[in-house]
């Protein structure tokens, strides 16, 4: 992990990709539109992971969130991350 990174600066929002991202999630987990579909990029703190983080989060009624961690940031990310996962 880059020590010099700042986990509070400002991060630019990329809204059309986190919507492409949700689609894909829908699409691959076989989602309706009833089941929430979270889409965060974080600063991860942990020595073995990158920088940032986009963690996607499967929330369906009654069930524990999944979570799906992808060390990629929400620019970089592509379908085939999520097919990997």
């Amino acid at each position: 992990m880059n020590r010099l990174a700042n986990p509070f600066a400002p991060r630019r929002s990329l809204p059309e990709k986190a919507r492409e991202i949700k689609a894909w999630v829908r699409e691959l987990f076989e989602l309706d539109e009833t089941i929430v579909v979270s889409i965060t990029q974080l600063a991860c703190r942990d020595e073995d992971c990158p920088d940032i983080e986009t963690v996607i989060g499967i929330m369906r009624p009654g069930e524990k969130i999944h979570m799906i961690r992808i060390h990629k940031t929400i620019a970089e990310m592509d379908r085939s991350d999520l097919v990997q996962t």
